[in-house]
């Protein structure tokens, strides 16, 4: 039976940028009502782990509990409504019913979030104090699965990104021929903006690849004034069987229309995270 997939691309939470975005994919969800939520990785940015600004002016003042707390206040904002649908239902319905929306909540870390690994590696002591337990995905119900290790779900396979066999570094190149190289229907983020390809089979299998790695409202400094000019929102898939689907695209122009007026005090930018002093 055809299912419906949601998709959050990478939302790289971090202190200081504007969150309410998480509240109008969660209140979208919650009306469609997919079966599956799957979540590409790179919500907690990370960046006072970040080896590229370290021993930079870049660095100074970033902390790690700052950065695991600005990731669960986007996570907290994007359950909200969701749960708050669901505790509709229960009361309507009743707790046990069918009829409760019960999504299955599919997390893929990112290269952001290893970034805690790669840290604890090269500081050993670290271990048992830092880690992904800091995350609050596990409290919200998310299924959690380690960077690079596919998920496959109805015939797509879910990562952050696909490794080149022989680099391990992330495919590259047109969609098509990515596709074509790859093999399968597979989704995954990393990449900022959106690509997308499909292939007819003469067994009548379809194949569709689709990157999508932007859900934030904030420009990223190093990808500058151009590099930032790319497609954010997430995705529904609907007709979901066999690697293939109908994609329909939900751009954050498309929910800040539809959710902001629902939201005054958070599109004041009262919903951020700002460490405390």
């Amino acid at each position: 039976m055809a299912r419906k997939h949601g998709i959050v691309p990478d939302t790289q939470a971090k202190p200081g940028v504007p969150l309410e975005h998480m509240l109008w994919a969660g209140d979208y969800f919650a009306e469609k009502q997919p079966d599956v939520i799957v979540h590409v990785g790179d919500h907690w940015d990370m960046p006072s782990l970040s080896s590229y600004d370290k021993g930079t002016m870049a660095a100074e003042g970033r902390a790690y509990r700052d950065d695991i707390e600005a990731g669960n206040l986007a996570m907290d904002l994007f359950m909200r409504p969701i749960r708050a649908a669901q505790e509709r239902q229960r009361r309507h319905y009743g707790p046990r019913s069918s009829k409760v929306w019960r999504p299955r909540l599919v997390f893929c870390l990112g290269n952001h979030e290893q970034r805690i690994m790669r840290h604890i590696n090269a500081n050993p002591e670290l271990r048992g104090k830092l880690g992904y337990h800091d995350f609050n995905l596990v409290r919200h119900g998310w299924e959690v699965h380690e960077f690079l290790k596919p998920v496959k779900i109805d015939g797509i396979s879910y990562q952050h990104y696909v490794p080149h066999p022989n680099t391990g570094k992330p495919w590259g190149g047109a969609a098509e021929r990515r596709l074509t190289a790859i093999g399968f229907s597979h989704t995954a983020g990393h990449e900022q903006g959106k690509k997308s390809a499909e292939r007819y089979l003469q067994d009548g299998s379809v194949h569709r690849n689709l990157i999508v790695g932007s859900y934030y409202q904030h420009n990223e400094e190093y990808k500058g004034h151009m590099g930032n000019h790319h497609w954010r929102g997430i995705i529904m898939k609907h007709e979901v069987c066999r690697g293939a689907y109908d994609l329909m695209e939900v751009s954050m122009g498309y929910l800040a229309k539809r959710y902001y007026r629902k939201y005054p005090n958070a599109s004041k930018e009262a919903v951020r995270y700002v460490p405390s002093k």
